[in-house]
């Protein structure tokens, strides 16, 4: 069977479990459509072809066993190398790191192989994993499949690109600020940003992560379908107790009404024509299919987006600011100016005002989102940034963050974000829109992901666009 790689991830699994082919035979695929369509996108930077062979023969040896088998048996994946996986360096994006080789799976890489997928690459970040584009001076410079003078967004720039080349058929993500959503965004596929708590992770190269970490990062999922994220989501998220913030959710939860609240521009942030029309294509779509969907404003994203960089920021200054002037990344070194510059450093008071104000502003979202169980907003205020726009000056440093309000300040909150994918624009730029909902309520973002879905998405998996 060829062009095994475009088929979803769902569709890969039933026809392994069925026999009706090997999980050798899609390894084998897959691999040779990464060696195909890599080099001109850098999305892939580590590499493990013999590992994935014989991950994808133990499996077929399972299936002729008879055994049960697990979700993602034989299915294809990427991981982001921003997390330990056995025997590959840990690199995060910086040469600081090259040799910091995991001795341990995360959890998430774990729950990965326990759910039978067969990883057979790890992606690129941007240094520091800080930014929404996907630049750095030990793996390069990744490219947005879609139009290489946009960018593939970031941190999970790798992972998104690969994704809609048909380099695996889910991707491994990581959120603090959006780098699920927006790399999603930028290539035309979907990302979901879970809970705080749902999916187990930690690196044992650095077992304790900042307060700001643990309070807001989460590892999320990739994909071309809305079924292969829920997929992603359902095998990832699976018990690990070695991440003491992993919460036990029931399988199936009180269904919640179909209703949603509209928000073009919250807080009156700029919006681009064609993102407005996305959203407002997308309540359409919720509302023939037997949706309410009210036009409302929504709890504040401005005041969280400020608290998540100082406490993010504040605990960066302490223990990454002198790796930063180590590392001399040019692309890191500025953001990390820019950063400074945008968010004075608090005092301990500060720091406690703003855990203190976290509560009251998660209470004040979490009852919005009862009322409205799903919140329809943009990802961006613009369209996917020219590629490196970030580091052009600190005018357009200033104009990124603003387009990127709902994106820095949903993690504050701990609350789950998908990005749909819904089409694209006349220049070839990929367009969506961001669903939030509350806590733990990924099944309904994911019901509402399908809703929009259904009415039309961009051609996926692309073969790469000349530069």
């Amino acid at each position: 069977m060829s062009e095994l790689w475009k088929k979803p991830a769902a569709e890969i699994a039933q026809l392994v479990r069925l026999g009706a082919v090997s999980a050798v035979e899609v390894t084998r695929d897959a691999l040779a459509r990464l060696d195909a369509v890599n080099p001109a996108i850098n999305a892939v930077v580590q590499f493990m072809p013999e590992e994935a062979l014989a991950t994808a023969e133990a499996v077929d040896e399972a299936v002729a066993r008879g055994d049960r088998l697990p979700p993602l048996v034989g299915v294809p994946v990427t991981v982001k190398v921003n997390v330990d996986q056995k025997g590959f360096a840990t690199t995060n994006g910086l040469r600081l790191q090259k040799d910091l080789v995991a001795s341990e799976d995360n959890p998430v890489v774990a729950n990965l192989r326990a759910a039978g997928a067969v990883i057979i690459g790890r992606t690129n970040t941007p240094a520091f994993s800080i930014r929404w584009f996907c630049r750095n001076s030990l793996h390069g410079h990744t490219k947005n499949p879609q139009n290489p003078a946009i960018t593939p967004g970031g941190s999970s720039g790798g992972g998104a690109a690969a994704t809609a080349a048909g380099i695996g058929c889910i991707g491994h993500g990581t959120d603090i600020g959006g780098s699920v959503r927006y790399p999603a965004y930028a290539c035309g596929i979907h990302g979901l940003r879970p809970t705080l708590g749902r999916v187990p992770a930690v690196n044992f190269t650095a077992p304790d992560r900042h307060i700001g970490g643990q309070l807001m990062a989460v590892s999320g999922q990739l994909a071309r379908t809305i079924a292969d994220v829920r997929l992603g989501f359902e095998s990832m998220a699976a018990q690990d107790l070695r991440d003491p913030w992993w919460v036990p959710v029931p399988a199936v939860l009180p269904e919640q009404p179909k209703r949603a609240a509209l928000t073009v521009a919250p807080e009156g942030m700029k919006v681009d024509p064609a993102v407005e029309t996305a959203l407002r294509d997308a309540a359409q779509r919720l509302a023939d299919a037997g949706w309410q969907v009210d036009e409302v404003e929504c709890p504040p994203f401005r005041e969280p987006a400020l608290l998540q960089a100082t406490l993010w920021l504040a605990e960066f200054r302490r223990g990454a600011a002198d790796a930063v002037r180590k590392e001399a990344d040019p692309d890191a070194s500025f953001v990390y100016e820019q950063m400074v510059r945008l968010c004075p450093e608090p005092d301990m008071n500060g720091i406690l005002d703003a855990l203190q104000r976290r509560a009251t502003l998660t209470r004040d979202w979490q009852m919005f989102l009862d009322q409205y169980p799903v919140l329809l907003c943009p990802v961006s205020g613009e369209l996917p940034f020219p590629d490196l726009l970030d580091v052009e000056s600190p005018e357009a440093f200033d104009r990124a963050m603003e387009a990127q309000l709902t994106q820095v300040g949903l993690p504050l909150m701990g609350l789950p974000g998908l990005t749909v994918s819904t089409g694209m624009t006349d220049g070839n730029i990929p367009v969506g829109v961001q669903l939030i909902g509350g806590r733990y309520r990924e099944d309904t973002l994911l019901a509402a992901g399908e809703v929009i879905e259904a009415g039309g998405v961009p051609a996926l998996p692309v073969d790469p666009a000349a530069g």
